[in-house]
């Protein structure tokens, strides 16, 4: 299939390509610049230019393709409720050029619109329409269009991580360096799941092949990390303190990450295993925090 790829030059969208490609798969990879599309070319993709403000761009690179992958996302969280509505825009430009072809389109989520209840690990048959992250707004959209017939699935991503990038773990080391403390809430006992980076594009290629409408698929290997753990992993890693905050001094402390620092997010990918025979083999994420440059991460 020739399959279009949001994301392509990204951290995960990256490492999705060489997925697709060893798979016998075409990859049409959308990039901004000059030097990604570069990089595309030098990976055995073909570029597409354009970009998440360019929606007839993207409705140009699905019309030509077999398959759309969405993984691009404005990471910038202190614009963050925007940058959902954003990505709406985009999965709507996106379904407009496939509704009424059975070619399917792989969004992208997060693990905590699974969660049912408090403490539960978050399953992928559940969609809860009244979790608080902004980025619910993926999830209904992708079921507006396909009830429009679009054929559209999500992956729902957790924290995913190699020894440069953890995602919200990554702001998060450069708030403890500039704060000189390692922080957590209360006991730290909040967890959140994690996935290695190259297990994590290995379940979008498995996703595609299963060619399934309807599904979301929870790109979890680690059901869930007690932050405190994290804490005291990137406290050692920059030689300071560790410390337990009260929710009081989240906001002053956490600034925009005090939505996220003392959410719990196990999830669970009982499920997404099984159906896509995915096991997961990368290393865990407090592996790669312990293997990771502190130096490099403090000159980023």
């Amino acid at each position: 299939m020739r399959v279009f790829l949001t994301g392509a030059t990204g951290f995960i969208g990256s490492r999705i390509v060489p997925e697709l490609l060893a798979a016998g798969h075409q990859v049409l990879g959308l990039t901004r610049s000059e030097a990604g599309a570069r990089s595309l070319i030098a990976a055995g993709a073909e570029p597409h230019r354009g970009d998440l403000e360019d929606l007839d761009s993207l409705r140009d690179g699905a019309a030509k393709s077999d398959a759309v992958i969405h993984t691009a996302f404005d990471h910038n969280f202190s614009n963050f409720v925007a940058n959902c509505e954003k990505d709406k825009r985009v999965i709507e430009a996106l379904g407009g050029a496939l509704a009424g072809s059975d070619r399917l389109l792989i969004i992208t989520s997060g693990v905590g619109m699974g969660s049912a209840e408090h403490g539960q690990p978050a399953r992928e048959d559940v969609f809860n329409t009244d979790h608080p992250n902004p980025r619910i707004l993926s999830e209904f959209t992708g079921a507006a269009i396909a009830e429009k017939g679009v054929k559209v699935s999500v992956v729902r991503l957790p924290q995913v991580h190699d020894t440069v990038k953890q995602g919200l773990i990554t702001p998060l080391i450069a708030q403890t360096r500039a704060k000189g403390v390692s922080a957590y809430l209360g006991e730290g006992r909040n967890r959140w799941s994690a996935a290695h980076v190259l297990d994590v594009a290995k379940l979008y290629r498995l996703a595609l092949d299963k060619q399934e409408a309807g599904v979301r698929y929870n790109a979890v290997a680690e059901e869930g990390i007690p932050v405190r753990e994290i804490a005291e992993v990137i406290g050692a890693g920059l030689n300071v303190p560790v410390v337990s905050l009260s929710q009081d001094e989240a906001a002053d402390h956490f600034g925009w990450l005090a939505m996220f620092a003392g959410l719990d997010l196990p999830a669970s990918s009982e499920w997404t295993r099984a159906h896509l025979s995915w096991q997961p083999t990368g290393p865990g994420l407090i592996a790669d925090l312990k293997q990771m440059d502190y130096s490099q991460a403090a000159a980023a």
